[in-house]
């Protein structure tokens, strides 16, 4: 880019940007400006000032390498990555390897979380010829897109990091070999064989609850008894795991199943994984124990947690789960609100130049912040050494949940170390918003609303769909990304059926019929733009989206639920609340069509799972009809569902001649009894007597 197009592009940045180089000219400006300025996702703009002229992902790049006839390389990764970051410092700052680069290739950049459906296709193209995946992405391609060779994370040059090749060396590799036919055909066949995994045989049938049992013994098998999770280092979180557990025991009363939940919850909770200073969950933890978090904090991590911290309240009655759901959203809310309603999407692991310098602490800190007495206290609570457990400092780990006594003192010290901590340089703010991500916190809110008999919850929920709905809908359609007031990017399936799942959320928690409006608009276009017609299941990218490599149909429920999951799982609740057998029907063909992989890998798509419980489930429907508008006068039954898991059931109130009662059938013919509020409690065809009594509604319910 030329002087003119830096000043222009400069200027456009906030007043707060700074631009993240080390390459200043004599005036203080950055030295290097590329296409990337002019993007506004976060970890993009990370990249604006490298040495290497990145360009976005679209049509001019690849058009720029057929003129110029070099290949392409593609860099894939999020602005929250601890090893994308190391590769930019090491290699995209590197002058040398950035001048070799721009000659001979043509640099592109993307944001995986804008484009997920770039990143998966690529992704599979690298699992399937180096055996794993992972980011930092980095992929070479023809100029046709065709892709020649892929991989991760690359040191600069050879020697940097043990045997593995330099970044230097493989670029000159890649440069010298890429016309050759027979380096080519490699990586044209690997991209064929990923085309036709693609392209998967449906089921016929849908799995009975074998495949759940079968299911849950997987997970058996892999449970960490004495630390909780599932297998050994790195140790994720995978809420999606403990729905499905959850809901098992519920189905099957199996007691184990619950302890796998419980002991899981716990340690999680205890350990290092866990901000004990300022809330929410870490990504993940890279030792068994749960001691030393991978640092960074992810919105969609933190929203699923969250919601299975309530079931298990709900589940057990015990309080530390609340407690631990309430710390979470409260991070949320404080940490991760843009001020019109929407979500931010993470924070990064890195300040100061150091992994986790903002969260760890040596006692010399503690000491500053706090008296004596209190230091000594908390250095012993929280196992807090002068060796430390983390490169010499310490990050913050409880044996056990604090018993009342400690909880009520931690409570006088923690904001205390919280102000102290605030001091710090803070890690990166990914200050963009997701659709799929925001549905994640959406629902944790309208679902603590409902749990926790807290409307500001169901405010706060309300205030952030509101802001998706308006901010990022055009006609009906979805934009994925949205950062200071530029909707980007078609949304994806997860962005439409997430939103869909979190809007039925709101709607049980407030009643409020325009978020079944909402929900069933986006169902109506997931079926009519997302629908795979012959062999069931949706893909990830509209009929209308840019055509890729081929079009996936997401499966794997891994940090997030895939789209299919949330799709079966939204079609059942919809056919429950509207009676819509078609609902029903798309919900089973969803599950038919992704039955071999349930049968072969049931530990891969635990969400789907779920959906698949909820089909064999004996789902209640649960109406509670008021007087009039008097949304109050429902609150002692409401008091009574609030109090149990009933992860199999579809919660309506209302009045009988209300807005949502036009659309629920389940309202038909039911008024409010004598003036008082009713609760009506069916199974399928089954409905039981209608009670305004919370003792008898209790009955019907059971525990």
């Amino acid at each position: 880019m030329n002087d003119a197009h830096l000043r222009e592009a400069l200027a456009r940045m906030p007043a707060d940007y700074r631009p993240r180089t080390h390459h200043f000219d004599a005036d203080g400006q950055p030295k290097y400006v590329n296409r990337l300025v002019l993007e506004a996702s976060p970890y993009l703009l990370q990249h604006a000032h490298n040495p290497v002229d990145w360009r976005p992902w679209g049509a001019e790049a690849f058009a720029e390498a057929r003129t110029r006839d070099v290949p392409v390389f593609l860099s894939v990764g999020y602005s929250t990555c601890h090893w994308c970051h190391v590769m930019e410092r090491e290699s995209f700052e590197d002058e040398e390897i950035a001048s070799f680069l721009n000659a001979h290739f043509v640099p592109i950049k993307v944001d995986r979380e804008e484009r997920p459906d770039v990143d998966a296709v690529f992704m599979e193209f690298v699992q399937v010829t180096t055996g794993h995946g992972g980011w930092p992405m980095s992929v070479f391609l023809r100029p046709d897109g065709t892709p020649l060779y892929g991989g991760t994370y690359f040191p600069a040059r050879d020697g940097d990091r043990g045997g593995h090749p330099g970044f230097l060396t493989l670029l000159r590799v890649v440069a010298d070999r890429w016309r050759d036919p027979r380096f080519a055909s490699q990586g044209a066949r690997a991209m064929q064989a990923v085309r036709e995994q693609a392209r998967l045989v449906p089921g016929t049938e849908v799995a009975g609850v074998e495949t759940l049992r079968q299911a849950a013994g997987v997970f058996r098998q892999q449970f960490d008894a004495e630390w909780g999770g599932f297998g050994n280092a790195p140790k994720f979180p995978r809420p999606a795991v403990l729905d499905f557990l959850l809901r098992e025991w519920k189905r099957t009363g199996d007691d184990e199943l619950l302890g796998i939940v419980e002991t899981t919850l716990t340690r999680m909770a205890c350990g290092g994984l866990y901000d004990h200073v300022g809330g929410g969950f870490a990504r993940y933890s890279t030792d068994r124990h749960w001691l030393v978090p991978h640092f960074e904090k992810m919105l969609y991590d933190n929203g699923q947690l969250a919601v299975t911290y309530l079931e298990a309240f709900q589940a057990t009655g015990e309080a530390f789960y609340a407690r631990v759901a309430e710390d979470v959203l409260g991070w949320m809310d404080r940490e991760m609100s843009h001020p019109d309603g929407g979500f931010y999407s993470a924070t990064d692991a890195d300040s100061e130049g150091e992994e986790g310098r903002f969260f760890v602490w040596t006692p010399a800190e503690i000491d500053a912040a706090l008296g004596a007495d209190d230091a000594a206290w908390v250095k012993d609570v929280f196992g807090v050494t002068e060796r430390g457990n983390f490169e010499g400092r310490n990050v913050l780990f409880l044996e056990r949940p604090m018993s009342d006594a400690e909880r009520g003192r931690w409570a006088g010290l923690r904001p205390v170390l919280h102000v102290a901590r605030e001091r710090r340089e803070h890690p990166g703010l990914d200050d963009k918003v997701l659709v799929s991500w925001n549905a994640l916190a959406i629902s944790a809110f309208a679902r603590a609303a409902l749990v926790l008999d807290r409307p500001g919850y169901a405010a706060r929920a309300a205030k952030a769909a509101d802001f998706v709905l308006r901010e990022m809908s055009r006609d009906g359609r979805l934009y994925r990304a949205w950062r200071r007031g530029l909707p980007r990017h078609p949304g994806v399936l997860e962005d439409y059926t997430g939103l869909a799942a979190a809007l039925l959320d709101l709607l049980e928690a407030t009643g409020d019929a325009r978020w079944l409006d909402a929900a069933i608009d986006l169902q109506h276009t997931v079926d009519a733009r997302f629908a795979d017609a012959e062999a069931g299941g949706y893909f990830r990218t509209a009929d209308d989206a840019e055509a890729l490599a081929f079009r996936e149909k997401p499966d794997y429920d891994g940090a997030e639920p895939s789209g299919n999951a949330l799709a079966a799982l939204t079609l059942l609740r919809l056919a429950e609340i509207t009676d819509g057998i078609g609902h029903r029907r798309r919900a089973e063909d969803t599950l038919r069509a992704l039955d071999p992989l349930l049968r072969r890998a049931p530990h891969a798509v635990p969400k789907l799972l779920c959906a698949l419980q909820w089909l064999h489930a004996e789902v209640r429907q649960v109406v509670l009809v008021t007087p009039g508008d008097d949304a109050a006068a429902a609150r002692p039954l409401l008091d009574v569902v609030r109090g149990r898991y009933l992860p199999f059931a579809v919660l309506l109130a209302g009045p009988a001649d209300g807005r949502l009662a036009r659309l629920a059938p389940a309202f038909a013919d039911r008024g409010a009894r004598g003036g008082a509020a009713t609760a009506f409690v069916c199974v399928g065809t089954r409905c039981d007597l209608p009670t305004e009594d919370p003792a008898a509604l209790a009955r019907l319910l059971g525990g």
